[in-house]
């Protein structure tokens, strides 16, 4: 099994949909059904490698991104979500605070 390459409370880029959002939650491997991934991840990335449960900036969404389709960024804005508050204590230096562990 892969280490994550991102942490919980990092920004990170979309590199196919080009959006900003921040890590709350990893998954060591792929923990969705056959069906999502069939339907939603079309460029069929790794089961076997860590997936990311996003808070997508300055929208309502959250997503499901395998490790290959994100970058870290050098942006130290902080993310509009109106989940931000429910995971994360702050906001320091570029990184979220996570509240608690949601695994």
């Amino acid at each position: 099994m892969q280490q994550a390459k991102f942490s919980p409370g990092q920004i990170i880029h979309h590199r196919k949909f080009d959006y900003r959002g921040v890590i709350f939650d990893i998954d060591a491997v792929f923990n969705g059904t056959d069906d999502w991934y069939n339907t939603i991840a079309r460029s069929n990335p790794p089961k076997d490698e860590p997936w990311y449960h996003v808070l997508v900036d300055n929208s309502q969404q959250t997503t499901y991104v395998a490790e290959r389709n994100l970058e870290a960024t050098d942006s130290i804005t902080p993310i509009t979500h109106p989940l931000i508050n429910h995971f994360f204590i702050n906001f320091v230096d570029g990184h979220y605070n996570q509240k608690h562990t949601t695994n």
